[in-house]
């Protein structure tokens, strides 16, 4: 005969799992904004800045934050990324300009 499943201890472990990786997300993006260099905003700005940016639906600024963020993760600084790239409200680079978003390195 085979043995009953404890579906309580297994139901305990993945909360305790799903708890981890709650904590794990809060705490890269508090290490995010710190190296960004976000933390000097106040709590207020930060929202509203994040706010804004959900709320653009513009393909262009969106495809120039995220070269910007690919730029960031791959470790050159803003001066090293195209004028193009920089400005939010500025026209976007050339196709085959950046590498692709999902191809950025040191990305979680």
């Amino acid at each position: 005969m085979r043995k009953p499943r404890d579906f309580d201890a297994e139901l305990k472990a993945l909360e305790d799992k799903a708890r981890a990786v709650k904590a794990r997300k809060v705490r890269q993006l508090g290490e995010l904004v710190i190296a960004t260099g976000a933390d000097t905003l106040t709590a207020n700005e930060l929202a509203g800045a994040l706010i804004a940016l959900t709320d653009t639906k513009e393909a262009g600024k969106r495809e120039a934050w995220a070269r910007r963020g690919a730029a960031f993760f791959q470790g050159r600084s803003q001066r090293n990324v195209p004028a193009t790239d920089r400005y939010m409200d500025s026209a976007p680079a050339p196709p085959g300009g950046a590498p692709p978003v999902s191809g950025r390195k040191g990305a979680t």
